[in-house]
């Protein structure tokens, strides 16, 4: 297969999405004049702030459901062209989401503006002897309307042609998906090592989901980069070693600290997943993984839980072999 067979079979399997949310600030700019035309300094030197002019927490809604359309997509896709790479097949699933977050948002927005002139007072009389500084900063409920918006777009990218040289940053974008996704893995698994595994001796089966996201959003895109699927048996083979209920320690909890600890270096993945190329069994990969060399509670490191790790056995007591 030549390389562009690859980049246009790539490019079959994906659906680009681009979101656009936009949430009124509710800040508009401090002046002189707010302050009763008093000499400030010139803005070279020191510049006045903002000042908010409605109260933040009724537009919090707008953010956090923002932040759940992104945590979605962050979660399927791999971030491309501006937006976000999803596989194919994750395409109407994605869309039936964003459709019930934007009514949400939608719904909330009519909520926020029926109330907006009474919300706006309620601020005013929230700061007695303010009342001036935000009643000099008048916004329109309609104005408003057009500052809080909730849009995507769903598309599939053309192959790039090999002779037209405008096609060279989509080349680059998408040869540099594999780097991208592990990138984002690793990432990620930095929050789950600080969240869920840091200096702990035992831990529930929930310490199992967030992996279980990053298995997931692995195998929805092993198709980018041929380490990907690798990578994801390692997390898998993990899985099947742990106990089916109780908590989870001792051996069995050394390996899924040893499992994050190569999921937050990237290169650290591409190495793994090329010896499983090459022919390593998961399990045998698994078997040479270390405990994180840091973390935020170093005596840990000395604690009869990571000695099981330096054992060449411990792998064997989980019944990997």
């Amino acid at each position: 297969m030549t390389q562009i067979d690859n980049h246009l079979t790539i490019l079959d399997r994906l659906v680009a999405v681009n979101l656009n949310i936009t949430i009124w600030s509710a800040r508009k700019k401090l002046t002189a004049a707010d302050f009763g035309g008093v000499e400030l300094p010139p803005e070279e030197l020191a510049s006045l702030g903002s000042k908010k002019i409605c109260d933040p927490e009724r537009l919090r809604i707008f953010a956090t459901l923002k932040a759940r359309a992104v945590s979605k997509l962050d979660s399927l896709g791999i971030r491309f062209l501006g937006g976000w790479a999803i596989p194919e097949d994750q395409a109407a699933a994605v869309h039936e989401l964003l459709l019930k977050l934007r009514d949400e948002f939608l719904s909330a927005k009519d909520d926020f503006l029926n109330s907006y002139d009474q919300g706006i007072q309620k601020w005013v009389d929230k700061h007695p002897g303010w009342e001036r500084l935000i009643a000099d900063s008048p916004v329109s409920a309609e104005q408003v309307r057009s500052r809080l918006g909730f849009k995507w777009q769903l598309f599939k990218v053309a192959g790039p042609d090999p002779n037209n040289s405008a096609s060279e940053n989509l080349v680059n974008e998408i040869e540099a998906l594999g780097q991208t996704l592990f990138g984002e893995v690793a990432a990620e698994a930095k929050t789950i090592w600080q969240k869920v595994y840091a200096g702990k001796t035992e831990v529930s089966h929930k310490a199992l989901s967030p992996l279980k996201n990053l298995h997931r959003k692995l195998t929805g895109l092993s198709f980018v980069e041929p380490r990907v699927a690798p990578v994801a048996d390692l997390i898998e083979t993990a899985f099947k070693s742990m106990p089916k209920r109780g908590l989870i320690n001792g051996p069995h909890l050394v390996l899924l600290q040893c499992l994050v600890a190569l999921l937050r270096d990237p290169m650290s993945l591409l190495e793994h997943g090329q010896k499983v190329i090459d022919g390593h069994s998961p399990n045998q990969v698994l078997q040479t993984l270390s405990p994180p060399p840091e973390t935020e509670e170093p005596e840990t490191l000395e604690s009869p839980v990571f000695s099981e790790a330096s054992s060449p056995q411990f792998v064997d007591s989980l019944g990997l072999w």
